[in-house]
């Protein structure tokens, strides 16, 4: 399957512009690899904005969802490094999720994702098997579509302040569903949102309606055995 875990954080920032470059350096240079090299995590990825807003979408995918709430990862999010405080406190419009994967679709990874964030207000019991069904035969029909992943976010009211969270202000959104649809080129998408992936026809099929949605580019990814990899030769 595309995804290679059962647990996803699914994280949309924007970034105060003045902090921008020192933003791009730091996800590539300490901060996915710092959590990549977490145990359990198993590959993050960073996209940019071509149509949405926040600028910024990542998310890190995980053996199982636990570990996102583990011993080791809260130390981490309790210690930031002087880099991430400098950073992270120009963070703006942040919404983090801890998700688990309901189904996923595909192999391998596509250079562009429309990254929608669902409501759950209507969405019955069987939810996520009325959304593969209505997903499934655009994935299997229109070429380019490598992927499609539906994440069910853990509400988690009582999750624990850590210190990188302060450095954030504020209140984290937290998304009920996430659909993830990945493909080779953007074209893809489009024909996606033309039809079975259309705020419409996600509502009338499946009972929920995008509380936003974005078109994103991969820009960085990666993983567990490439982190080791390049430790290992240095």
């Amino acid at each position: 399957m595309a995804l290679i875990g059962k647990g996803v954080l699914a994280i949309w920032n924007g970034i105060a512009p003045e902090v921008e470059d020192d933003f791009v350096a730091w996800h590539v240079r300490e901060h996915i690899p710092e959590r990549v090299g977490l145990p359990g995590f198993l590959r993050g990825r960073r996209y940019v904005a071509v149509d949405g807003v926040p600028k910024y979408f990542n998310f890190y995918e995980t053996d199982a969802v636990d570990d996102l709430s583990s011993a080791a990862y809260m130390t981490r999010l309790n210690a930031p490094t002087e880099w991430t405080r400098k950073v992270v406190a120009h963070f703006a419009d942040t919404s983090r999720t801890i998700c688990e994967v309901a189904w996923t679709l595909g192999c391998g990874e596509g250079g562009w994702i429309d990254a929608i964030q669902l409501d759950d207000s209507l969405a019955s019991l069987d939810f996520h098997e009325k959304m593969r069904a209505s997903v499934t035969p655009a994935f299997e029909a229109i070429p380019g579509l490598v992927g499609a992943h539906l994440l069910e976010g853990r509400r988690l009211s009582a999750q624990p302040d850590t210190a990188e969270k302060e450095l954030r202000g504020g209140v984290d959104k937290v998304a009920p569903w996430i659909l993830l649809v990945e493909a080779s080129r953007p074209e893809s998408l489009a024909a996606f949102r033309d039809g079975a992936g259309s705020n419409a026809a996600l509502a009338r099929s499946c009972g929920s309606e995008p509380i936003s949605r974005g078109i994103y580019q991969l820009q960085f990814a990666l993983t567990k055995a490439e982190l080791v990899g390049s430790q290992r030769r240095n």
